[in-house]
């Protein structure tokens, strides 16, 4: 009996130990600024020492001048303390010295999906950003990469920054309200039931100042087409709100319908001011038309069948958006009952607004929705709604209208949660290689011959 207790006892320290252990960052080849973002904030069970192994070059600078610049403001000052290692070897020195148990993935995406199986392999846990593929081979080296984290019992997590967004959250959480909601519709190819739309700008502010992009993000070799880029996100919205902790399998529910990609042009004056570059690189020589403007496939749009429900995703990329305003986002959820729509536009002054358009606009509608509303308020405390045209406006209070970049803290502390309490959810993984799937396949679609 006293032996028994010691060994639970023993356990017990062990098991409070590692849990407590600190987690210790390892930035790589960090050129988007979403690595930055990671750090814009600080986690207690996080080590601020932060190792960066990268070549030498703007990507690094700039990366480490956005943490510089978190730990001197004067508000909530952040402490990192980066410990960088500059060379060509930077990724085999990074899997060799083992600094840190999470590595950190925000950046050229053209050997992302390598460095992220290659980093799985050699037992580190692995936080990237979005996307971690950008083609069908990258989609088969991630599959292997989540079976061997599987098997090495690490955590392999993308950055879903958008899951945190109120507006979002908020439609989701009215379609599971089935007295508002109805059920969800079906759809047909050229009425889907699901539309997720999103506009974003080259030239753009962020942490505010006008954010310098790397040239490479220019060229889909190392960036990826539009068509796998930023709808990482709207698929993954799609799959977390119409299909809430439920898993996807991507061999069976996931048919890819229509897709196509088109280009944005960029002229050379533009092109230098948002890079800070003084000539063109010569792996974009390429992509220059007649004019000499770069012709940049970043724009992409799908129609695809999940679960038997049409959706229909589309990214535009445009250079500059006009003054006062900036990305944009519309989404559509169509229900029997009602249809839940987020736009941005001029009438919202450009902030997402959620509103419900009963399909039949009655007072016992209305009643069953002040019900709704009443039982959300437990989670949302101060959301109401008011009359709108053609139905209602979801009012949400400034408290919980954080911006894109606050988000990233928010993702972190949940990945953070999930590494110390190994309780990913189990659809996690799945919904993730279903992603993926989603957007590679649309991308071979859309490079077919259009007949």
């Amino acid at each position: 009996m006293y032996k028994s207790s010691l060994l639970i006892l023993s356990s017990f320290f062990v098991l409070t130990s590692k849990s407590q252990e600190k987690i210790k960052l390892i930035t790589l080849d960090p050129g988007h600024f979403h690595a930055a973002l990671i750090q814009k904030s600080m986690y207690p069970q996080v080590d601020p020492s932060v190792h960066v192994y990268a070549e030498e070059g703007n990507d690094l600078k700039w990366h480490l001048e956005r943490i510089e610049g978190y730990n001197k403001r004067s508000e909530s000052p952040t402490n990192w303390q980066e410990k960088v290692y500059t060379g060509k070897d930077f990724f085999k020195k990074m899997i060799a010295e083992k600094q840190g148990n999470v590595v950190v993935l925000a950046g050229n995406n053209r050997l992302k999906t390598s460095y992220i199986l290659e980093a799985i392999q050699n037992g580190y846990n692995v936080f990237a950003d979005k996307p971690m593929v950008i083609n069908l081979v990258g989609f088969n080296q991630l599959k292997k990469a989540f079976a061997i984290a599987k098997q090495k019992n690490v955590q392999l997590y993308d950055i879903m920054t958008e899951r945190y967004e109120i507006t979002t959250i908020l439609q989701r959480a009215f379609s599971l309200q089935p007295e508002v909601f109805g059920q969800l519709e079906k759809g047909t190819p050229n009425d889907p039931a699901v539309t997720k739309e999103s506009v974003h700008h080259f030239y753009k502010y962020v942490s505010g100042s006008v954010l310098t992009r790397p040239s490479w993000f220019f060229d889909v070799n190392q960036e990826g087409d539009g068509i796998v880029d930023v709808t990482t996100h709207l698929v993954d919205l799609i799959q977390w709100e119409c299909f809430p902790e439920k898993i996807i399998n991507y061999t069976k529910n996931v048919h890819i319908l229509q897709a196509n990609s088109w280009n944005t042009a960029i002229t050379p004056g533009e092109f230098m001011a948002v890079t800070k570059e003084t000539q063109i690189p010569e792996y974009l020589q390429s992509i220059k038309d007649a004019k000499g403007n770069l012709q940049v496939k970043s724009n992409g749009a799908f129609t695809y069948t999940i679960n038997g429900v049409h959706a229909k995703v589309s990214v535009i990329w445009n250079y500059k958006a006009p003054d006062g305003t900036g990305d944009t986002h519309y989404s559509l959820m169509r229900g029997s009952l009602a249809s839940l729509v987020i736009k941005q536009g001029k009438e919202e002054q450009y902030k997402p607004t959620l509103y419900i358009y009963p399909v039949k606009n009655t007072a016992t509608y209305e009643t069953s929705l002040t019900n709704a509303v009443a039982a959300l308020q437990a989670n949302y405390p101060g959301i109401s709604f008011k009359k709108a045209d053609k139905g209602f406006e979801v009012i949400i209070p400034e408290k919980y209208k954080e911006g894109h970049e606050s988000h990233f803290a928010r993702v972190t502390e949940k990945y953070l949660e999930y590494l110390q309490h190994k309780n990913m959810p189990t659809w996690e993984v799945p919904n993730m290689i279903a992603k993926y799937y989603t957007t590679a396949m649309a991308r071979e679609l859309a490079e077919k011959p259009q007949k």
